[in-house]
């Protein structure tokens, strides 16, 4: 075989080695079929994408659970807002992708290459991040690792801020300078994991194993540490700052007079006798976790300042004109509450859920009106949507990441808000 021919054969080998890459019209074509898969639908087929370029493509809101991206080209390939559950993404290059919203429940992401990725607010519940391999042949037949060519640019870490991690297995994992700040981390396994300066400030790592994990300049602040299986003398002080561990922090159920479920009767009927009967209910500075449902209770005019709520139900409660400014109330239920003219200023409601909550003025019999108070209250990742937030003041509210989609913005005072990232109906934005 002379030289050309040669030349010729190794271009063609070399050709036939790259990886198969659709348009994004042939890209929906799978995606349709892969959707009527999901759906049981005649005529649906699975999709298998492993080890195709889908560089910059979207899969924005669809549905691909079940698909196969092993070792597929994901670089800034747009998934916010997918559905992923049980997807297989083993060794994909997901560099810099957008999975914003999206559910990963139960994926296969063992090696994938998720540096830069836009993971905020992602379910990942069970996701399996372990470490994972996968060699390719280059045009010689030399095995070559998959995503050795990364470059400086590549180096920053995921950003998992308010993902759901909860059961995650991440053994081995390297999430260097990973941001999993105000993330759910319950019972994770993330033994031997390199964790160097990685953001876990907020994070719920209830039950989590992080035996023998590197953990230079980790950040711990304000994070959930109750069981958890952790080495706290290699973290420095100042990242320790407001961890909550299993002990009571302050006051605890415990040290008040009566029981929490008789206060709240003795409550109600203080609230149903205006003041001639019962008590009313004052538990500032106490941590209440775990020990109380007040789903559905009467809390009118309760005064609770500094108190601890973590993770507690208040669905449909009687919230009207209460006293919570500087309350912990992180991921907290306060769906379809009513929390009229209440003062939750400086409160931190990250990851809380206020579907459908009313905290329009309240109007009192005097012909006044008493406007719901949110300022400065910390509402990162917090659902808002159908919510009525009329005339709220949310001056310098850190509102990042927020779900407001069809919530009632009218006349809400947002002066000085961080609203970044926050999710917006269009309409909503001439508000804004």
């Amino acid at each position: 075989m002379d030289e050309m021919d040669k030349n010729d054969k190794e271009k063609t080998d070399s050709e036939s080695k790259k990886p198969l890459r659709p348009t994004q019209l042939e890209l929906d074509v799978l995606i349709k079929k892969h959707e009527s898969f999901v759906k049981g639908r005649m005529g649906g087929v699975r999709a298998h994408l492993a080890h195709f370029d889908l560089t910059r493509l979207s899969f924005a809101g669809k549905n691909m659970s079940d698909a196969d991206f092993t070792g597929a080209l994901l670089t800034e390939t747009d998934f916010s807002n997918a559905k992923l559950d049980r997807a297989v993404f083993f060794c994909a290059d997901m560099r810099h992708a957008n999975l914003k919203g999206a559910s990963l429940i139960r994926a296969d992401l063992r090696g994938a290459s998720l540096r830069g990725a836009n993971m905020v607010g992602a379910n990942m519940a069970g996701t399996d991040l372990r470490e994972g391999s996968l060699s390719n042949a280059d045009s010689t037949g030399e095995l070559k690792v998959a995503h050795e060519n990364l470059t400086v640019v590549d180096k920053g870490g995921a950003n998992l801020s308010g993902a759901n991690l909860s059961d995650v297995k991440m053994s081995g994992t390297v999430a260097i300078g990973s941001n999993f700040s105000d993330a759910v981390l319950k019972s994770a396994k993330i033994k031997n994991a390199s964790l160097k300066d990685a953001n876990f400030s907020g994070a719920n790592l209830t039950n989590a194993d992080i035996t023998d994990c590197d953990l230079e300049n980790v950040d711990l602040r304000n994070a959930v540490l109750s069981g958890a299986a952790i080495n706290l003398s290699e973290v420095a002080k100042d990242k320790l700052e407001g961890v909550m561990l299993g002990a009571p922090m302050g006051l605890s159920a415990k040290s008040l007079p009566i029981p929490i479920d008789q206060l709240i009767q003795l409550h109600k009927i203080w609230i149903e006798s205006s003041g001639k009967a019962g008590q009313p209910m004052d538990v500032s500075g106490y941590d209440l976790r775990g020990n109380v449902d007040f789903s559905g209770a009467c809390l009118t005019m309760m005064r609770a300042r500094g108190s601890i709520f973590y993770e507690l139900n208040f669905t449909r409660a009687q919230l009207q004109n209460v006293d919570l400014r500087g309350a912990d109330l992180r991921h907290t239920q306060f769906v379809s509450a009513d929390m009229r003219g209440g003062n939750f200023s400086e409160a931190k409601f990250v990851n809380a859920d206020l579907r459908g909550a009313q905290l329009q003025p309240l109007s009192l019999s005097s012909g006044s009106k008493l406007i719901t108070n949110l300022s400065g209250a910390i509402l990162r990742h917090a659902n808002f949507a159908k919510a009525n937030l009329n005339y709220v003041n949310f001056r310098k509210a850190d509102l990042r990441d927020a779900d407001l989609r069809g919530a009632d913005l009218r006349h809400a005072d947002l002066s000085e808000a961080d609203l970044t990232g926050a999710e917006l109906d269009p309409d909503q934005k001439d508000l804004i």
